[in-house]
């Protein structure tokens, strides 16, 4: 079996790049969005970590030094799976800011055709 990098059918030492809905790969609009869902996942972890950090779980199911260690990934893959369901809203009022701060529109414009 032949496992020589020019075998293999990707570069494993480059990303692969992510294409937005449009097709462009450096869509400033698609990198935007990911930004603000990004940065609502962190608040939204942040959140979750306040709030549950004085809730106890009692010893035969829960505590002790293992959950202490996994709390916060816990917390990471509530907030990452709330953004991705649609979150608090934040991302929105990120994505419109950063755009205005980029200087483009809050939607893309369609040129017509017939013009």
């Amino acid at each position: 079996m032949n496992l020589s990098a020019s075998s293999l059918p990707i570069d494993l030492m480059r990303p692969t790049p992510q294409m937005s809905n449009n097709g462009s790969i450096n869509d400033p609009r698609a990198r935007i969005e990911k930004t603000a869902k990004e940065f609502e996942s962190a608040f939204l972890s942040t959140a979750f970590q306040t709030m549950f950090s004085g809730v106890n779980t009692s010893e035969p199911f829960g505590g002790g030094e293992g959950e202490q260690a996994f709390k916060s990934f816990l917390m990471d893959a509530f907030a990452k799976q709330m953004t991705k369901s649609g979150g608090v809203g934040l991302a929105a009022s990120v994505t419109q800011e950063m755009l205005k701060m980029q200087g483009l529109s809050p939607t893309p414009t369609v040129q017509d055709p017939a013009k």
